[in-house]
Order: structure tokens, then C-alpha cells, then sequence
């Protein structure tokens, strides 16, 4: 799990619960927060605005990638590009066919470039069709991406009509002033409930969506370069210090300093 996405929802929420506790006591959250009208215009009508624009099984992809921000992914680029480097070792002594047998290769965008190379497959198809199918998954992250921010933008509009739906049964029923305060109060409530949805659990979603994209993409720009290299004949060293140049000057001393250990 990750634990930043899971700590910074539950903190967000507990200080805005804390916030409403404080001076009114408990019993202000389901008092004066709680509306089920409120919510059902709001939440129900931002979902629901989505489905209208999407198709059945994009809006259950949509809903689903929640948990995908909530899982943390296992990209670890240093022991990516050192594997890229054993396996330059290894062609470089023993050819490139005796890639198809080097060690367990799990990741199988990795291993589909392996076999092209292996297969004698020109430098320019493998980069194309490599290349290919990475633009194909970023699209398909942008997708649940894009889910998350639409939703986090019909969140507020949701309230906003909520607002005045309430606004409107108020001025309906000013013969009792005593009640405009509490309508009023109602009416605003679905505001409050857009702006959470909002920036409560749409935008932190999206952001964490956009930055585990970020970090697979790079790894995977990393494995196609590897692969080329590779195929190429280049220099095990020089193919290291050519991945090397993906991270950031602090990791590639952090990196450099691992393997002198070892």
C-alpha cells in the first residue's frame, strides 16, 4: 500500500472533521454537516454526469484506478538499468541469442523486447514497435487520469447547483424567518460537499495517477534504450552510464556508490 496516499486522504479528512468539532462539538457533524439531499445532488450528480460521458466500462475503469493510487507500484529504476547492464554482459560475452535464457525476466514489456532483438529484428522496428505500445499504455493511464480530473471538476458545479436549488426552496419559504438560517446553512452544505469531492479525493487521485505514470514511462524509455544499446554492440560500461543519465545527479552518485560497496 501506499502509505503517503493513505495518510494524506485520512489527515485531510481528520482536520477538516476537527475543524468542525472544535467549538461545536461532535454532534455538529451530523447535526449540521450531514444532509443526504446534499449529497445525493452533489455526489450523485457529478458520477452520473461522467457516466453520461462515458461508456459503462470506462466509468468502471475509472472507479477501479481509485485503488491503483492507493497500491505502490514497483518501479525501481537503479535495479532496472543494473539489469539492463547484466544482461549487456551477458550478449557481449556469450551473444545475443543467450539473452532468451538470461535469468527470470518478470516484466514483460522487457521480456517482448528481448525476443525481438533475439529474433534479429531491425534497431528501427524494435524502437517503433517498443515505442508503439508505450504510447498505447500512457494512453490508457491518461484515460483513468482524465476520469479523476473530470470528476474533480463536476464536483464544485454539482454543489454549485445544489446551492441553488436550496436557495431557491428558501426564497419559496421566507414566511417563516426563522428558518432562513437553517436553509440557508442546507443550501450551502452542497457546496461544501463539491469542493471535498474536489479537492478532498479527485485531485490527490489524480495527481498520485499522473506521477506512477511519470515513473513507469521513464522506466520503460530506460528498458527500450537498454535494448537498443544492447543490440547495438555498445560497451557494457558505456550502455551504464548512458541509462545513468535518466536519473537525477543525486541517484546516479547514490547508485554509483551501492555498486563500489558491493
Amino acid at each position: 500500500m501506499d502509505i503517503a496516499s493513505i495518510v494524506g486522504l485520512v489527515v485531510c479528512l481528520t482536520l477538516t472533521l476537527m475543524a468542525i468539532i472544535v467549538g461545536n462539538g461532535v454532534a455538529a457533524i451530523y447535526r449540521d454537516f450531514m444532509d443526504f439531499q446534499s449529497a445525493l445532488i452533489t455526489f450523485g450528480g457529478a458520477f452520473c454526469a461522467i457516466l453520461a460521458g462515458n461508456t459503462i466500462e470506462s466509468f468502471v475503469g475509472g472507479l477501479k484506478s481509485f485503488g491503483l493510487a492507493l497500491k505502490r507500484p514497483n518501479f525501481n529504476i537503479p535495479e532496472m538499468i543494473q539489469k539492463v547492464i547484466d544482461l549487456s554482459n551477458v550478449a557481449r560475452k556469450e551473444g545475443l541469442l543467450s539473452l532468451e535464457e538470461a535469468g527470470d525476466i518478470d516484466d514483460a514489456f522487457l521480456k517482448k523486447g528481448i525476443l525481438l532483438v533475439v529474433d534479429g529484428t531491425d534497431p528501427e522496428l524494435v524502437r517503433a514497435i517498443m515505442e508503439t505500445e508505450l504510447v498505447s499504455m500512457e494512453d490508457r493511464h491518461k484515460k483513468k487520469i482524465t476520469f479523476w480530473e473530470d470528476v474533480g471538476s463536476m464536483g464544485p458545479a454539482w454543489g454549485m447547483i445544489g446551492t441553488l436549488v436550496g436557495l431557491v426552496n428558501m426564497l419559496n419559504n421566507m414566511s417563516d424567518p426563522n428558518s432562513i438560517g437553517p436553509q440557508m446553512a442546507v443550501a450551502l452544505i452542497t457546496t461544501l460537499y463539491g469542493s471535498l469531492l474536489a479537492n478532498w479525493i479527485c485531485t490527490p487521485i489524480a495527481m498520485k495517477l499522473k506521477m506512477n505514470n511519470s515513473e513507469e514511462y521513464q522506466l520503460k524509455e530506460i528498458m527500450i534504450e537498454g535494448l537498443l544499446s544492447i543490440q547495438a554492440g555498445e560497451n557494457p560500461r558505456v550502455i551504464e552510464e548512458k541509462l545513468k543519465s535518466f536519473l537525477a545527479p543525486k541517484d546516479r552518485t547514490a547508485s554509483e556508490g551501492g555498486e563500489s560497496d558491493g
